[in-house]
């Protein structure tokens, strides 16, 4: 087995791959492909399994071509889909492609070099290619009683499945086919669910070209509890930050449960094996320090968000739970928590009373409810309990001139800033 495949092994990669595939490798760099799909504005937390797998192919010195679906986007892809998607505008899918290049770009190495990664768009072949000419070339190989075998078409009989996404297997085939031909490309991966795409382009080039491709496919990553990875309660996380903001992205990795974490941090960054080891060994420990987490959760939002951005949340996480004195903050963490936590903001703090203060922010209604509220110790001002229901808010309580932490109980959180003069 090569270098390459025990580290995929390693990292939780392979689940299934045709035969053969460690004597291909074994000859040297291959290029190498998977396709995603662009009928969403951004990347998802889903696209991270596939993209990993192409960056530790790239670090191996083999190239990666990312096949962005302008063409198949326009159809569907019905592998892992309970019903038919809507169908998109080409305007639409060209803004989302462009997008996802750009996010692309932080994970991958593109470039022309040997090993520089590819960026195409299979609508520049699929768009010119005859029907007639499709159904002589391509169809004539496939048999509708193999096609109905596969798993993804299985899956969707009973539901209905038009005759459109019933092509799909057929397009990605060829493309397959297709850059084989132009791109020497000898290798498909992807997850599970596409496996029966994946063989489909195998045997097409086999009994067109005569020639040997391969596949391999990663299991679909899951939690420890069974959901599906990449969800929140609000839906799917992408990796656009107008969409889900690089401190949301970096709390959901935080919040990896503890039996998950282990197997994230070796699909999901580059660390070597001696450093997740050693995370393991300390969450083992001290699981509460969740050392394991913070490592994960930085350098994932690094790659996606750039460090600036990473560094910037992790201390905005670190203010809001404890973990840091929001004295010590400045004035960009603090506007990281505005667009996290309920946030008011004033024209001057000129003798502004905690009672005032906490209902400014939200956190009581009226003044006899403040009042009861910090009485009963439930209110803190930059993370520090203050039961004088008399206080007047200082110069030094203001952070960085103009940042006021408030906190109810043990979650509800608010922020009052003083405007920008």
């Amino acid at each position: 087995m090569t270098d390459l495949l025990r580290e995929l092994e390693w990292r939780g990669f392979v689940q299934q791959a045709t035969p053969g595939l460690v004597a291909h490798l074994a000859k040297g760099p291959v290029t190498a492909y998977c396709g995603f799909d662009p009928t969403t504005p951004s990347l998802q937390l889903g696209n991270l399994m596939p993209l990993m797998l192409l960056r530790n192919l790239q670090l191996h010195g083999h190239r990666p071509i990312v096949l962005m679906g302008g063409g198949t986007g326009l159809i569907g892809d019905p592998s892992g889909k309970r019903t038919e998607r809507p169908l998109l505008t080409k305007e639409q899918l060209r803004e989302n492609l462009q997008r996802m290049r750009d996010q692309m770009a932080r994970f991958l190495d593109i470039g022309e070099g040997p090993s520089g990664a590819l960026v195409l768009d299979n609508a520049k072949w699929l768009g010119s290619l005859g029907l007639i000419d499709f159904l002589r070339d391509v169809g004539k190989h496939f048999t509708v009683n193999v096609m109905l075998q596969k798993e993804s078409v299985q899956a969707r009989l009973d539901s209905g499945l038009s005759y459109t996404e019933f092509s799909y297997m057929l397009l990605q085939a060829y493309d397959f086919l297709h850059l084989y031909r132009e791109r020497g490309c000898t290798l498909q991966v992807g997850g599970s669910d596409q496996w029966g795409n994946i063989t489909a382009g195998v045997e097409l080039i086999r009994r067109v070209e005569n020639g040997v491709a391969h596949g391999l496919v990663a299991p679909l990553v899951t939690t420890a509890s069974g959901e599906k990875f990449g969800k929140s309660e609000s839906g799917a996380l992408h990796l656009d930050p107008a969409l889900t903001s690089p401190y949301k992205f970096y709390q959901f990795w935080m919040n990896v449960d503890d039996r998950d974490v282990e197997s994230y941090l070796k699909l999901f960054t580059l660390k070597p094996r001696e450093e997740i080891a050693g995370l393991a060994a300390q969450r083992k420990q001290d699981a509460a320090e969740r050392a394991a987490q913070r490592a994960l959760a930085h350098e994932v939002t690094a790659r996606a968000h750039g460090e600036t951005a990473a560094a910037g949340v992790a201390r905005a996480s670190a203010v809001l739970f404890g973990d840091f004195d929001p004295h010590g903050a400045d004035d960009a963490t603090f506007d990281v928590l505005a667009q996290e936590v309920p946030t008011a903001t004033l024209p001057a703090a000129d003798s502004l009373g905690l009672v005032d203060a906490v209902i400014r922010a939200g956190l009581a209604k009226s003044k006899s409810e403040a009042r009861r509220a910090i009485e009963q110790g439930g209110i803190y001002v930059n993370q520090e309990r203050v039961k004088d229901v008399g206080k007047t808010l200082e110069s030094r309580d203001w952070v960085a001139g103009r940042n006021l932490l408030l906190r109810k109980g043990k979650k509800e959180f608010a922020l009052l800033r003083v405007a920008r003069r």
